[in-house]
Protein backbone atom coordinates (compact mmCIF):
# COMPACT_ATOMS: atom_id res chain seq x y z
CA UNK A 1 0.00 0.00 0.00
CA UNK A 2 0.97 3.42 -1.01
CA UNK A 3 1.33 6.30 1.29
CA UNK A 4 -0.55 9.45 -0.40
CA UNK A 5 1.69 12.53 -0.44
CA UNK A 6 -0.77 14.43 -2.01
CA UNK A 7 -0.84 16.29 -5.39
CA UNK A 8 1.47 18.93 -4.70
CA UNK A 9 5.06 18.82 -3.46
CA UNK A 10 5.62 20.05 -0.02
CA UNK A 11 7.97 23.29 0.64
CA UNK A 12 9.07 25.08 3.73
CA UNK A 13 8.71 28.80 3.62
CA UNK A 14 10.76 31.12 4.98
CA UNK A 15 10.53 34.79 5.18
CA UNK A 16 13.95 36.86 5.31
CA UNK A 17 14.72 36.64 1.39
CA UNK A 18 17.73 38.51 0.29
CA UNK A 19 17.31 40.20 -3.45
CA UNK A 20 14.27 38.51 -4.37
CA UNK A 21 11.98 40.64 -6.43
CA UNK A 22 8.76 40.62 -7.23
CA UNK A 23 6.52 41.66 -9.87
CA UNK A 24 9.72 41.85 -11.80
CA UNK A 25 8.04 42.08 -15.05
CA UNK A 26 6.87 45.47 -14.62
CA UNK A 27 10.21 46.76 -15.48
CA UNK A 28 9.04 46.71 -19.10
CA UNK A 29 6.36 49.19 -17.63
CA UNK A 30 8.81 51.46 -16.55
CA UNK A 31 11.02 51.09 -19.44
CA UNK A 32 7.93 51.85 -21.59
CA UNK A 33 7.76 54.54 -19.99
CA UNK A 34 10.82 56.20 -20.29
CA UNK A 35 11.27 55.67 -23.89
CA UNK A 36 7.64 57.37 -24.03
CA UNK A 37 9.00 60.43 -22.23
CA UNK A 38 5.95 60.19 -20.02
CA UNK A 39 7.76 60.53 -16.97
CA UNK A 40 8.91 64.05 -17.89
CA UNK A 41 6.10 65.59 -19.37
CA UNK A 42 3.75 64.39 -16.44
CA UNK A 43 5.75 66.20 -13.95
CA UNK A 44 6.49 69.47 -16.27
CA UNK A 45 2.63 69.26 -16.34
CA UNK A 46 2.26 69.00 -12.66
CA UNK A 47 4.62 71.31 -11.64
CA UNK A 48 2.56 74.21 -9.96
CA UNK A 49 1.36 70.76 -7.77
CA UNK A 50 4.30 70.52 -6.28
CA UNK A 51 5.49 72.60 -3.00
CA UNK A 52 8.20 73.90 -2.66
CA UNK A 53 9.72 71.35 0.01
CA UNK A 54 8.43 68.44 -1.73
CA UNK A 55 10.40 65.30 -1.30
CA UNK A 56 8.42 63.30 -4.12
CA UNK A 57 7.55 64.95 -7.53
CA UNK A 58 3.81 64.67 -8.07
CA UNK A 59 4.36 63.45 -11.28
CA UNK A 60 6.13 60.40 -10.16
CA UNK A 61 3.45 59.99 -7.26
CA UNK A 62 0.98 59.75 -10.28
CA UNK A 63 2.74 57.81 -12.43
CA UNK A 64 3.07 55.10 -9.74
CA UNK A 65 -0.20 54.71 -9.31
CA UNK A 66 -1.13 54.24 -12.76
CA UNK A 67 1.66 51.82 -12.73
CA UNK A 68 -0.26 49.78 -9.76
CA UNK A 69 -2.91 49.86 -11.48
CA UNK A 70 -1.43 48.56 -14.85
CA UNK A 71 -0.34 45.49 -12.95
CA UNK A 72 -3.45 45.19 -11.24
CA UNK A 73 -4.09 47.33 -8.68
CA UNK A 74 -7.89 49.39 -8.31
CA UNK A 75 -7.01 51.09 -5.29
CA UNK A 76 -4.72 53.88 -4.12
CA UNK A 77 -3.68 52.06 -1.28
CA UNK A 78 -2.57 49.26 -4.17
CA UNK A 79 0.93 51.45 -5.00
CA UNK A 80 2.34 50.15 -1.72
CA UNK A 81 3.84 46.77 -4.24
CA UNK A 82 5.58 49.31 -5.74
CA UNK A 83 6.99 51.02 -2.39
CA UNK A 84 8.06 47.10 -1.41
CA UNK A 85 10.55 47.34 -4.65
CA UNK A 86 12.70 50.12 -4.55
CA UNK A 87 15.25 48.83 -6.74
CA UNK A 88 12.86 48.31 -9.73
CA UNK A 89 9.97 51.52 -8.90
CA UNK A 90 12.21 54.12 -6.90
CA UNK A 91 11.28 55.76 -4.14
CA UNK A 92 7.27 55.62 -3.78
CA UNK A 93 5.65 57.95 -1.83
CA UNK A 94 3.34 56.90 1.11
CA UNK A 95 -0.24 56.63 1.39
CA UNK A 96 -1.38 59.71 2.95
CA UNK A 97 1.21 61.88 0.37
CA UNK A 98 -0.45 59.96 -2.14
CA UNK A 99 -4.19 60.56 -1.11
CA UNK A 100 -3.41 64.50 -0.15
CA UNK A 101 -1.78 64.58 -3.71
CA UNK A 102 -5.05 63.05 -5.39
CA UNK A 103 -6.98 65.61 -3.17
CA UNK A 104 -5.08 68.54 -4.46
CA UNK A 105 -5.53 67.94 -7.89
CA UNK A 106 -9.57 67.14 -7.62
CA UNK A 107 -9.32 70.31 -5.94
CA UNK A 108 -8.42 72.08 -8.84
CA UNK A 109 -11.04 70.87 -11.43
CA UNK A 110 -10.43 71.17 -15.49
CA UNK A 111 -7.28 72.76 -14.93
CA UNK A 112 -5.94 69.90 -13.12
CA UNK A 113 -7.09 67.07 -15.93
CA UNK A 114 -6.02 69.39 -18.77
CA UNK A 115 -2.71 68.92 -17.30
CA UNK A 116 -2.99 65.41 -17.50
CA UNK A 117 -4.11 65.03 -20.99
CA UNK A 118 -1.86 67.05 -22.17
CA UNK A 119 1.45 65.41 -20.69
CA UNK A 120 -0.29 61.87 -22.66
CA UNK A 121 -0.75 63.74 -25.81
CA UNK A 122 2.57 64.67 -26.24
CA UNK A 123 3.62 61.14 -25.10
CA UNK A 124 1.37 59.96 -27.29
CA UNK A 125 2.46 61.62 -30.00
CA UNK A 126 6.12 60.12 -29.72
CA UNK A 127 5.09 56.48 -29.30
CA UNK A 128 3.33 56.86 -32.22
CA UNK A 129 6.37 58.00 -34.26
CA UNK A 130 8.73 55.39 -32.57
CA UNK A 131 6.11 52.06 -33.70
CA UNK A 132 6.58 53.42 -37.00
CA UNK A 133 4.43 50.72 -38.80
CA UNK A 134 3.08 49.53 -36.11
CA UNK A 135 1.49 52.94 -35.18
CA UNK A 136 -2.51 53.01 -35.47
CA UNK A 137 -2.31 55.57 -37.75
CA UNK A 138 0.12 53.71 -40.22
CA UNK A 139 -1.82 53.75 -42.78
CA UNK A 140 -2.47 57.67 -42.41
CA UNK A 141 -5.94 57.22 -40.78
CA UNK A 142 -7.24 56.73 -37.42
CA UNK A 143 -10.32 55.28 -35.87
CA UNK A 144 -12.25 56.54 -32.63
CA UNK A 145 -14.83 54.17 -31.26
CA UNK A 146 -16.83 55.99 -28.39
CA UNK A 147 -19.14 53.64 -26.31
CA UNK A 148 -20.76 54.02 -22.94
CA UNK A 149 -19.44 52.08 -19.33
CA UNK A 150 -21.52 50.67 -16.61
CA UNK A 151 -19.47 50.89 -13.10
CA UNK A 152 -21.55 49.69 -10.59
CA UNK A 153 -20.64 51.34 -6.85
CA UNK A 154 -21.17 49.32 -4.25
CA UNK A 155 -21.45 51.95 -1.91
CA UNK A 156 -23.31 55.93 -1.88
CA UNK A 157 -21.16 58.06 -4.05
CA UNK A 158 -21.36 61.32 -5.07
CA UNK A 159 -23.50 61.08 -8.46
CA UNK A 160 -23.95 58.08 -8.23
CA UNK A 161 -27.36 56.91 -9.73
CA UNK A 162 -29.47 54.29 -11.10
CA UNK A 163 -29.16 53.17 -14.34
CA UNK A 164 -31.15 52.08 -17.71
CA UNK A 165 -29.77 48.27 -16.75
CA UNK A 166 -31.35 48.75 -13.34
CA UNK A 167 -27.99 48.95 -11.52
CA UNK A 168 -26.61 51.74 -9.65
CA UNK A 169 -23.43 53.93 -10.33
CA UNK A 170 -22.05 55.40 -13.02
CA UNK A 171 -22.21 56.10 -16.55
CA UNK A 172 -18.86 57.14 -17.86
CA UNK A 173 -18.86 57.40 -22.32
CA UNK A 174 -15.40 56.67 -23.03
CA UNK A 175 -13.28 56.95 -26.29
CA UNK A 176 -10.88 54.47 -27.73
CA UNK A 177 -8.32 54.31 -30.38
CA UNK A 178 -8.70 50.99 -32.68
CA UNK A 179 -5.42 49.32 -33.70
CA UNK A 180 -6.88 47.11 -35.60
CA UNK A 181 -6.43 43.18 -36.28
CA UNK A 182 -2.87 43.60 -35.10
CA UNK A 183 -3.16 45.31 -31.55
CA UNK A 184 -5.14 45.86 -29.34
CA UNK A 185 -5.89 49.93 -28.41
CA UNK A 186 -5.48 52.75 -26.04
CA UNK A 187 -7.78 55.52 -24.40
CA UNK A 188 -8.52 58.80 -25.61
CA UNK A 189 -11.11 59.77 -23.53
CA UNK A 190 -13.22 59.55 -20.16
CA UNK A 191 -16.20 61.71 -19.22
CA UNK A 192 -17.99 60.44 -15.90
CA UNK A 193 -21.57 60.64 -15.85
CA UNK A 194 -24.01 59.90 -12.91
CA UNK A 195 -25.51 56.43 -13.41
CA UNK A 196 -28.58 58.00 -15.03
CA UNK A 197 -26.85 59.80 -17.62
CA UNK A 198 -28.75 59.58 -21.36
CA UNK A 199 -27.27 57.16 -23.73
CA UNK A 200 -27.63 58.79 -26.52
CA UNK A 201 -26.80 62.57 -25.57
CA UNK A 202 -25.72 64.46 -28.40
CA UNK A 203 -23.80 67.21 -25.90
CA UNK A 204 -22.09 64.10 -24.12
CA UNK A 205 -21.05 62.48 -27.16
CA UNK A 206 -19.17 65.95 -29.05
CA UNK A 207 -17.81 66.43 -25.65
CA UNK A 208 -16.13 62.90 -25.92
CA UNK A 209 -15.28 63.34 -29.13
CA UNK A 210 -13.59 66.68 -28.41
CA UNK A 211 -11.68 65.03 -25.40
CA UNK A 212 -10.59 62.06 -27.83
CA UNK A 213 -9.41 64.27 -30.36
CA UNK A 214 -6.99 66.61 -28.78
CA UNK A 215 -5.50 63.29 -27.79
CA UNK A 216 -4.54 62.56 -31.13
CA UNK A 217 -1.77 64.23 -33.24
CA UNK A 218 -2.60 67.85 -34.54
CA UNK A 219 -3.02 66.67 -38.07
CA UNK A 220 -5.93 64.02 -37.19
CA UNK A 221 -8.15 66.64 -35.33
CA UNK A 222 -10.41 67.53 -38.57
CA UNK A 223 -10.55 65.91 -41.72
CA UNK A 224 -11.35 62.75 -43.52
CA UNK A 225 -8.91 61.00 -42.05
CA UNK A 226 -10.32 60.83 -38.87
CA UNK A 227 -13.14 58.17 -38.66
CA UNK A 228 -15.63 58.20 -35.30
CA UNK A 229 -17.41 55.54 -34.87
CA UNK A 230 -20.35 54.81 -32.64
CA UNK A 231 -23.31 52.62 -31.96
CA UNK A 232 -26.89 53.99 -32.32
CA UNK A 233 -26.51 55.81 -29.10
CA UNK A 234 -24.39 58.56 -31.41
CA UNK A 235 -26.92 58.29 -34.16
CA UNK A 236 -28.41 61.59 -33.13
CA UNK A 237 -29.03 64.47 -35.49
CA UNK A 238 -27.42 67.36 -33.29
CA UNK A 239 -23.79 65.09 -32.83
CA UNK A 240 -24.24 64.12 -36.67
CA UNK A 241 -24.26 67.38 -37.48
CA UNK A 242 -21.40 68.45 -35.49
CA UNK A 243 -19.25 65.62 -37.09
CA UNK A 244 -20.04 66.83 -40.05
CA UNK A 245 -19.68 70.25 -39.84
CA UNK A 246 -18.02 72.89 -42.38
CA UNK A 247 -14.28 73.17 -41.47
CA UNK A 248 -14.37 70.27 -39.48
CA UNK A 249 -15.14 67.47 -41.76
CA UNK A 250 -14.67 64.62 -39.66
CA UNK A 251 -15.77 60.90 -41.20
CA UNK A 252 -17.91 58.98 -39.48
CA UNK A 253 -19.65 55.83 -39.03
CA UNK A 254 -22.76 55.83 -36.53
CA UNK A 255 -25.75 53.54 -35.53
CA UNK A 256 -29.01 54.36 -35.89
CA UNK A 257 -32.21 53.46 -34.60
CA UNK A 258 -34.33 51.43 -36.83
CA UNK A 259 -37.77 53.97 -36.56
CA UNK A 260 -41.09 53.28 -38.53
CA UNK A 261 -39.81 55.10 -41.08
CA UNK A 262 -36.76 53.74 -41.55
CA UNK A 263 -38.84 50.42 -41.37
CA UNK A 264 -41.34 51.18 -44.25
CA UNK A 265 -38.29 52.05 -46.64
CA UNK A 266 -36.65 48.69 -46.20
CA UNK A 267 -39.78 46.49 -46.79
CA UNK A 268 -39.61 48.60 -49.90
CA UNK A 269 -36.09 47.83 -50.72
CA UNK A 270 -35.90 45.09 -54.08
CA UNK A 271 -34.68 41.60 -53.83
CA UNK A 272 -31.94 42.75 -56.33
CA UNK A 273 -30.71 45.83 -54.50
CA UNK A 274 -29.34 43.01 -51.50
CA UNK A 275 -25.32 42.64 -51.68
CA UNK A 276 -23.99 39.47 -49.37
CA UNK A 277 -22.21 41.05 -47.05
CA UNK A 278 -18.79 39.98 -46.23
CA UNK A 279 -16.09 38.86 -43.53
CA UNK A 280 -12.93 40.53 -42.47
CA UNK A 281 -11.26 37.86 -44.44
CA UNK A 282 -12.77 38.57 -47.47
CA UNK A 283 -15.68 35.77 -47.76
CA UNK A 284 -18.96 36.08 -47.64
CA UNK A 285 -21.01 36.38 -44.65
CA UNK A 286 -23.71 33.23 -44.67
CA UNK A 287 -27.54 34.45 -44.51
CA UNK A 288 -26.97 38.77 -44.44
CA UNK A 289 -26.99 41.46 -46.92
CA UNK A 290 -26.96 45.03 -47.20
CA UNK A 291 -28.49 48.02 -49.11
CA UNK A 292 -28.25 51.49 -49.24
CA UNK A 293 -31.40 53.34 -48.41
CA UNK A 294 -32.27 56.51 -50.34
CA UNK A 295 -34.87 59.33 -51.13
CA UNK A 296 -36.78 61.69 -48.14
CA UNK A 297 -35.69 59.17 -45.54
CA UNK A 298 -32.20 61.58 -45.58
CA UNK A 299 -33.94 64.71 -45.06
CA UNK A 300 -32.69 66.63 -42.12
CA UNK A 301 -29.55 64.70 -42.30
CA UNK A 302 -26.30 66.60 -43.27
CA UNK A 303 -25.52 66.64 -46.92
CA UNK A 304 -23.27 63.52 -47.99
CA UNK A 305 -24.69 61.33 -45.36
CA UNK A 306 -25.37 57.91 -46.50
CA UNK A 307 -27.35 55.60 -45.18
CA UNK A 308 -26.96 51.75 -45.04
CA UNK A 309 -28.78 48.86 -43.94
CA UNK A 310 -28.05 45.19 -43.21
CA UNK A 311 -30.83 42.53 -42.69
CA UNK A 312 -29.23 39.33 -40.91
CA UNK A 313 -30.91 36.19 -39.09
CA UNK A 314 -30.84 36.89 -35.45
CA UNK A 315 -28.72 34.35 -33.47
CA UNK A 316 -30.13 31.63 -31.62
CA UNK A 317 -32.21 32.58 -28.29
CA UNK A 318 -32.92 35.96 -29.44
CA UNK A 319 -36.76 37.40 -29.49
CA UNK A 320 -38.14 38.56 -32.54
CA UNK A 321 -39.28 42.22 -33.15
CA UNK A 322 -41.97 43.50 -34.77
CA UNK A 323 -39.43 45.11 -37.16
CA UNK A 324 -37.92 41.57 -38.23
CA UNK A 325 -39.32 40.81 -41.61
CA UNK A 326 -39.40 37.34 -42.79
CA UNK A 327 -37.33 36.48 -39.82
CA UNK A 328 -34.39 38.41 -41.17
CA UNK A 329 -33.49 41.53 -38.24
CA UNK A 330 -32.30 45.04 -39.97
CA UNK A 331 -29.89 47.06 -37.86
CA UNK A 332 -28.89 50.26 -39.89
CA UNK A 333 -25.73 52.71 -39.41
CA UNK A 334 -25.24 56.36 -41.55
CA UNK A 335 -21.76 57.11 -42.87
CA UNK A 336 -20.18 60.33 -44.70
CA UNK A 337 -17.79 57.81 -46.72
CA UNK A 338 -18.80 57.81 -50.25
CA UNK A 339 -16.04 56.29 -51.96
CA UNK A 340 -16.34 52.73 -50.98
CA UNK A 341 -18.91 49.58 -51.27
CA UNK A 342 -21.35 49.47 -49.17
CA UNK A 343 -20.63 45.93 -48.21
CA UNK A 344 -17.10 47.61 -46.83
CA UNK A 345 -18.57 49.93 -45.01
CA UNK A 346 -20.86 47.72 -43.30
CA UNK A 347 -17.96 45.49 -41.79
CA UNK A 348 -15.85 48.25 -41.41
CA UNK A 349 -18.84 49.29 -39.19
CA UNK A 350 -19.17 46.03 -37.40
CA UNK A 351 -15.49 45.81 -36.64
CA UNK A 352 -16.86 48.63 -33.82
CA UNK A 353 -17.65 45.50 -31.73
CA UNK A 354 -13.89 45.36 -30.79
CA UNK A 355 -14.78 48.90 -28.48
CA UNK A 356 -16.18 45.94 -26.41
CA UNK A 357 -12.54 44.40 -25.98
CA UNK A 358 -11.02 47.53 -24.77
CA UNK A 359 -14.03 47.85 -22.40
CA UNK A 360 -13.48 44.83 -20.82
CA UNK A 361 -9.97 45.74 -20.34
CA UNK A 362 -10.59 48.89 -18.47
CA UNK A 363 -13.19 47.08 -16.49
CA UNK A 364 -9.63 44.74 -15.85
CA UNK A 365 -7.74 48.12 -14.90
CA UNK A 366 -9.23 49.76 -12.33
CA UNK A 367 -12.74 50.47 -13.80
CA UNK A 368 -14.28 48.16 -11.95
CA UNK A 369 -15.05 50.21 -9.31
CA UNK A 370 -14.97 53.89 -8.86
CA UNK A 371 -12.94 53.33 -5.59
CA UNK A 372 -13.00 57.35 -4.44
CA UNK A 373 -15.96 58.85 -3.43
CA UNK A 374 -16.49 62.14 -4.79
CA UNK A 375 -16.93 63.33 -8.51
CA UNK A 376 -14.06 65.42 -8.44
CA UNK A 377 -11.66 62.66 -7.45
CA UNK A 378 -12.83 60.13 -9.20
CA UNK A 379 -12.02 61.91 -12.53
CA UNK A 380 -8.65 62.32 -11.33
CA UNK A 381 -9.16 58.52 -10.89
CA UNK A 382 -10.52 57.91 -14.46
CA UNK A 383 -7.13 59.42 -15.68
CA UNK A 384 -4.74 57.23 -14.06
CA UNK A 385 -6.44 54.24 -15.42
CA UNK A 386 -6.34 55.95 -18.88
CA UNK A 387 -2.68 56.21 -18.23
CA UNK A 388 -2.17 52.51 -17.03
CA UNK A 389 -4.23 51.57 -20.56
CA UNK A 390 -1.90 53.60 -22.23
CA UNK A 391 1.01 51.98 -20.44
CA UNK A 392 -0.69 48.43 -21.47
CA UNK A 393 -1.15 49.14 -25.20
CA UNK A 394 2.45 51.26 -25.59
CA UNK A 395 4.61 48.79 -24.37
CA UNK A 396 3.17 45.47 -26.61
CA UNK A 397 3.31 48.04 -29.81
CA UNK A 398 6.56 48.43 -28.89
CA UNK A 399 8.39 45.88 -27.52
CA UNK A 400 6.18 42.70 -28.26
CA UNK A 401 5.65 40.95 -31.61
CA UNK A 402 3.48 38.00 -32.94
CA UNK A 403 0.47 37.15 -31.29
CA UNK A 404 2.02 38.32 -27.63
CA UNK A 405 0.93 41.76 -29.18
CA UNK A 406 -2.89 40.70 -28.56
CA UNK A 407 -2.58 40.03 -25.44
CA UNK A 408 -4.67 41.81 -22.87
CA UNK A 409 -3.80 42.93 -19.66
CA UNK A 410 -4.89 39.75 -17.44
CA UNK A 411 -2.32 37.66 -19.87
CA UNK A 412 0.07 40.44 -19.80
CA UNK A 413 -0.21 39.98 -15.71
CA UNK A 414 -0.19 36.62 -15.69
CA UNK A 415 2.27 35.57 -18.28
CA UNK A 416 5.15 38.86 -18.12
CA UNK A 417 4.62 41.20 -15.22
CA UNK A 418 4.43 38.79 -12.21
CA UNK A 419 7.29 37.10 -12.89
CA UNK A 420 9.93 36.86 -9.84
CA UNK A 421 13.64 37.94 -10.34
CA UNK A 422 16.97 38.44 -8.11
CA UNK A 423 18.45 41.46 -8.39
CA UNK A 424 22.47 41.19 -8.09
CA UNK A 425 24.75 43.94 -8.05
CA UNK A 426 28.18 43.39 -9.86
CA UNK A 427 30.32 46.12 -9.71
CA UNK A 428 28.42 49.06 -10.27
CA UNK A 429 25.12 47.93 -12.13
CA UNK A 430 22.33 46.21 -10.48
CA UNK A 431 21.48 43.36 -13.02
CA UNK A 432 17.85 41.76 -12.78
CA UNK A 433 17.92 38.08 -13.21
CA UNK A 434 14.86 35.95 -14.14
CA UNK A 435 14.10 32.36 -14.05
CA UNK A 436 15.33 30.58 -16.75
CA UNK A 437 12.64 27.63 -16.46
CA UNK A 438 9.74 30.53 -16.90
CA UNK A 439 7.87 29.95 -19.99
CA UNK A 440 8.01 33.34 -21.10
CA UNK A 441 11.25 34.93 -19.94
CA UNK A 442 12.52 35.32 -23.45
CA UNK A 443 9.21 37.49 -24.15
CA UNK A 444 10.26 39.95 -21.33
CA UNK A 445 14.24 39.71 -22.31
CA UNK A 446 13.40 40.42 -25.83
CA UNK A 447 10.86 42.80 -25.41
CA UNK A 448 13.49 44.90 -23.14
CA UNK A 449 15.93 44.19 -25.96
CA UNK A 450 13.46 46.54 -28.58
CA UNK A 451 12.87 49.20 -25.72
CA UNK A 452 16.67 49.38 -25.54
CA UNK A 453 17.09 50.31 -29.25
CA UNK A 454 15.01 52.80 -29.28
CA UNK A 455 15.74 56.40 -28.63
CA UNK A 456 15.51 58.08 -25.53
CA UNK A 457 13.37 61.58 -25.53
CA UNK A 458 15.32 64.30 -26.39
Amino acid sequence: MKKRIGSYPRVRVEGGGRAVVAQAGGVLLVETVRKAGLDDAISAALTPWRKARAVHDAGKVLLDIALSVALGGDCLADVGMLRAEPAVFGPVASDPTVSRLIDTLAGSGERALAAIRSARTEARERVWKLAGDSAPDADGTVTVDLDGVLVIAHSDKEDAAPTWKRTYGHHPLMGFVDHGQGGNGEPVAALLRPGNAGSNTAADHITAAQLALAQLPKKYRRGRRTLIRTDSAGGTHDFVAWLAQRGRWLSYSVGMVITDAIHQHVLRIPASAWTPAVEADGEVRDGAWVAELTGDVLDGWPAGMRLIVRKERPHPGAQLRLTDADGMRPTCFATSTADQPIAELELRHRLRARAEDRIRAARATGLRNLPLHRTAQNKVWLEIVQIALDLLAWMPMLALTGTARLWEPRRLRLRLFTTAGQLVSTGRRRILRLARHWPWTSHITAALERLALLPNPG
